[in-house]
C-alpha cells in the first residue's frame, strides 16, 4: 500500500453481508495503525454507528451526514479520541435517508472523495467503514478509497456474497476510479477446530494466493466485549486473542506500505483549539483574540 506523493492512503473496509467483522476489522486496525504512531482518521460510513460506539461516541451533534450534504468540513466533524494518534468522524441515523435525499445531486458518488481532498495531507491513513449494503454510501467510499480491505468470515457463503463484491468493484473501476485495488482479504471469526472453517480457509487462498492476508483474526470474547466499554481491543485487553490478531495484521499491513518517515502527526482539531483558547482565555488581551469562528473548517 503505497503512499501516493505527500497524500495519505484511503482504504475501504467493505463487504455486503453483515456480520463479518467489517467494523471490527476498522475499528481495530485503525487504533493499531494510530498505536503504532502513524496519524489515522476512522470514518464511521455506516447509519448504525457501530464504529462510533465503539469509541464512547453516541449521538454525536456533528457527523459524517453534515459533511456529505456540505453543512461541515470533515475538520469540523473529525473528534479526538482516547489515542493521540486517531481521530473518528462518527456517524448517525440521518445518514439512513441519504440515498433519496442525493437521488438528484450532481456528482453523488464523489461526495466522500472531495470532502477527503484536504484531510489526505494531515493523515497517513483514512480507515472508512461501509455499511453492509452496496449502496450510495459504498459507492462513494469505494471512489474516494485507494483500496479495500474485505473481511471474509469463514462460513459456507463466504466465496459466493465475495463475487458480487469483485463485481461491484470492476463496475466502480470503470465509471469512477480506475486506480481502486483490493489491499486483501481477511479471514474473519476463524475456528481452526472446525472443518468447515479450514476447508474455507484452503478454498479462499487457493483463490486469491497472497491477496489473503497471513493474519487470521480468531473467534475472541474479548473482541465482542471491547464495544460496550467504548474500546478498541487493544486498550481494552491488549493480552487477549483478538488484540493480538489485530495487532498482527496492523504491523503485516505496515511492512507492505511505504511509509512516512518521519510519521506525520495528527492535526489539531477545532475543538482542541477551542479548548486551548478557553484555557487561555484570561491571559490574552482583546486584541490578539480572534474573532469567533476563525479558522473554522481547516486543520491547523
Amino acid at each position: 500500500m503505497p503512499l501516493d506523493g505527500l497524500g495519505g492512503r484511503a482504504l475501504a473496509i467493505v463487504n455486503q453481508k453483515g456480520g463479518v467483522g467489517k467494523t471490527t476489522t476498522a475499528v481495530n486496525l485503525a487504533a493499531g495503525l494510530a498505536l503504532e504512531g502513524r496519524a489515522t482518521l476512522l470514518i464511521d460510513l455506516d447509519p448504525q454507528a457501530n464504529a462510533s460506539s465503539a469509541f464512547g461516541v453516541v449521538a454525536a451533534d456533528r457527523h459524517i451526514y453534515d459533511v456529505l450534504i456540505g453543512r461541515h468540513p470533515l475538520s469540523q466533524v473529525a473528534r479526538a479520541t482516547e489515542i493521540d494518534t486517531l481521530h473518528l468522524v462518527p456517524s448517525g441515523t440521518d445518514l439512513v435517508g441519504i440515498e433519496i435525499e442525493l437521488a438528484n445531486s450532481e456528482n453523488r458518488e464523489r461526495l466522500l472523495e472531495a470532502a477527503l481532498a484536504e484531510a489526505r495531507e494531515h493523515y497517513e491513513f483514512t480507515i472508512i467503514d461501509c455499511p453492509p449494503s452496496l449502496s450510495i454510501l459504498t459507492l462513494n467510499a469505494l471512489t474516494a478509497s485507494d483500496s479495500l480491505l474485505i473481511p471474509l468470515q469463514c462460513e459456507y457463503y463466504a466465496l459466493e456474497g465475495l463475487a458480487r463484491l469483485l463485481e461491484t468493484l470492476e463496475r466502480v473501476r470503470d465509471r469512477f476510479n480506475a486506480e481502486l485495488a483490493i489491499e486483501g482479504l481477511l479471514l474473519t471469526m476463524v475456528d481452526s477446530r472446525n472443518n468447515l472453517s479450514r476447508q474455507v480457509e484452503a478454498e479462499v487462498r487457493s483463490h486469491f494466493g497472497d491477496r489473503v492476508y497471513q493474519t487470521r483474526i480468531p473467534r475472541n470474547v474479548r473482541l465482542s466485549e471491547a464495544p460496550s466499554h467504548g474500546k478498541p481491543v487493544a486498550l481494552y485487553d491488549n493480552a487477549s486473542a483478538g488484540a493480538r490478531a489485530y495487532a498482527a495484521l496492523t504491523r503485516e499491513i505496515l511492512s507492505r506500505s511505504v511509509l512516512r518517515d518521519p510519521p506525520l502527526r495528527p492535526p489539531q482539531l477545532e475543538s482542541q483549539r477551542q479548548a486551548k483558547s478557553e484555557a487561555t482565555a484570561g491571559e490574552a488581551s482583546p486584541a490578539a483574540s480572534q474573532p469567533e469562528g476563525a479558522d473554522h473548517g481547516r486543520y491547523a
